[in-house]
């Protein structure tokens, strides 16, 4: 997978829709960073054959049940499935983000909650000594 953030995606010169329609046929998913923050055009979805949308964590940051940020996230989420758009939410700490991200049919979750970003070397034992366990137990 290849992230681009909403900035880059809305300079949309030649370059960077060629590279994506190449990383697009090489069979390379795309997904887009940090979405809700720019001034991208929904349009964008449609025209580069997004994969997945990631919402950015300052929406995560603050969620609690009857939020603000818990409605733009299940609205962002809602227009992303209508779409065929996976929803990947960014900056997951708590397990009460998680169970609300839950709760609003978010697809997957990335943060502290998980793991701390390690070294490649770190990251490479982690899998060789989990490799017969299933994922959801490390």
């Amino acid at each position: 997978m290849i992230e681009i953030t909403e900035s880059v995606l809305m300079k949309s010169d030649d370059w960077i829709k060629d590279n994506l329609l190449f990383f697009r046929d090489a069979g390379i998913q795309v997904a887009l960073d940090d979405f809700g923050t720019g001034y991208s055009s929904l349009a964008y979805l449609k025209k580069f054959d997004i994969d997945y949308i990631k919402i950015d964590q300052s929406f995560v940051r603050h969620l609690k049940s009857g939020s603000d940020d818990l409605t733009l996230c299940k609205a962002i989420i809602v227009m992303a499935h209508t779409l065929g758009i996976k929803v990947i939410a960014e900056g997951v700490e708590t397990q009460t983000q998680l169970e609300l991200l839950q709760s609003i049919d978010c697809d997957y979750a990335q943060g502290y909650l998980f793991s701390k970003p390690i070294p490649t070397n770190e990251f490479e034992q982690l899998l060789l000594t989990n490799l017969d366990k299933p994922f959801t137990e490390n």
